[in-house]
């Protein structure tokens, strides 16, 4: 049964950074592409990055380019995601996903607030 598992997340202030981790298992972790999605309460899940399967392409939405840096280590089934510059706005439940497998993560919350 394929299973994500996430770790990291918190509060912390503005202009901040915060780790997120995702470690995959009960699927072959290396040959899918694997996305981070956020969503606050009462608005639709928001995409916000995706990396391939070799962690050779990236692609950013434009709300967290620049800040957000999305990296794998496929010995390790694990999905990273750097946090930098955070905003308020950063502030909502994050979830790594395997969409090609309809994988989520659990979920971890992201506060940004003074």
């Amino acid at each position: 049964q394929p299973r994500l598992v996430q770790s990291g997340g918190g509060l912390v202030q503005p202009g901040g950074s915060l780790k997120l981790s995702c470690v995959g298992s009960g699927f072959p972790f290396a040959y899918y592409g694997i996305g981070w999605f956020r969503q606050v309460p009462g608005m639709e899940r928001e995409g916000i990055v995706t990396i391939t399967s070799n962690g050779g392409f990236t692609n950013y939405s434009p709300s967290v380019k620049g800040r957000f840096t999305i990296s794998r280590d496929n010995d390790e089934n694990t999905v990273y995601l750097q946090m930098n510059s955070l905003k308020p706005e950063d502030t909502a439940l994050y979830y790594c996903n395997v969409p090609t497998i309809k994988a989520w993560g659990q979920g971890t919350q992201v506060t940004v607030s003074s």
